[in-house]
């Protein structure tokens, strides 16, 4: 089981389309995948065709009250497992903090997982795909202590570079909590090449980063934009559009890995 969080502090460059679309991606090509929600506006959680606002647990109740993961999952209609958030998720730091070893405690639940599905005899998931919050919170470190990798979602412009600075910083620092803490790929989202300065940062990032980039770029697509609004991956919504082929692109590379 490979467990990946998606992460960006920047609001706005595709991170939950890209944790939607990953997932219903991965799954399109037989993989076992839960994605689970970690930011408070739910919104992998309503992308995949399942109501935040009907759901009787969430993963707010597994950080607050100890309730087991493996209870809390549901199925989308998309093909997967989704563990959701909602509205009950927000401000969850301030009521974690008083808790001890709160920033292990979604690490904790993660191993809670395993042994539920080996005692109840039940496949290991083959990835499970983590929507962070757009922020450096205690909700993201919980995810990122638990994790095996990163996938940083990037918009090509100036401002995108110094938020991933600032990631690549806490990444770094983090390894002290998570030695297998790593920085697995950067997708390039919303990618116009006929924009002159998201070309010249994608160079930039390329010479800065090197392998570690993900050769697919995600373009600005509307069938992603509209996908949302039906409660579906865009491989259920427009199977053969740009934005649906580009991710299934991304999930054949993550697969390599």
């Amino acid at each position: 089981m490979e467990i990946i969080a998606i992460a960006n502090q920047k609001g706005g460059v595709g991170k939950t389309t890209t944790a939607v679309n990953l997932t219903a991606s991965l799954a399109a090509k037989r993989k076992h995948v839960l994605l689970i929600d970690l930011d408070p506006q739910g919104n992998a959680t309503s992308g995949t065709g399942v109501d935040k606002n009907a759901l009787e647990l969430t993963i707010a109740d597994v950080l607050l009250d100890g309730v087991s993961l493996s209870d809390t999952i549901v199925a989308s209609p998309a093909g997967f497992d989704v563990i959701g958030a909602n509205r009950d998720l927000a401000g969850m730091d301030i009521t974690l903090m008083s808790k001890t070893n709160s920033h292990e405690l979604f690490k904790t639940a993660m191993a809670a997982l395993v042994n539920d599905q080996v005692a109840t005899n039940k496949p290991p998931y083959d990835y499970v795909i983590i929507d962070c919050a757009p922020s450096l919170n205690l909700l993201t470190i919980n995810a990122l202590v638990a994790t095996d990798g990163v996938i940083i979602p990037m918009q090509c412009e100036y401002y995108a570079l110094e938020g991933l600075a600032d990631l690549s910083q806490t990444i770094e620092r983090l390894t002290e909590l998570n030695p297998k803490l790593y920085i697995r790929g950067v997708v390039r989202t919303l990618f116009d090449s006929r924009n002159t300065l998201a070309r010249d940062v994608s160079a930039e990032l390329e010479a800065h980063f090197g392998d570690i980039m993900y050769k697919t770029h995600i373009p600005r697509n509307i069938r992603l934009a509209e996908a949302p609004a039906h409660g579906l991956p865009v491989i259920a919504y427009e199977r053969w559009s740009k934005g649906a082929r580009a991710y299934q692109k991304l999930a054949a590379e993550v697969m390599k890995q």
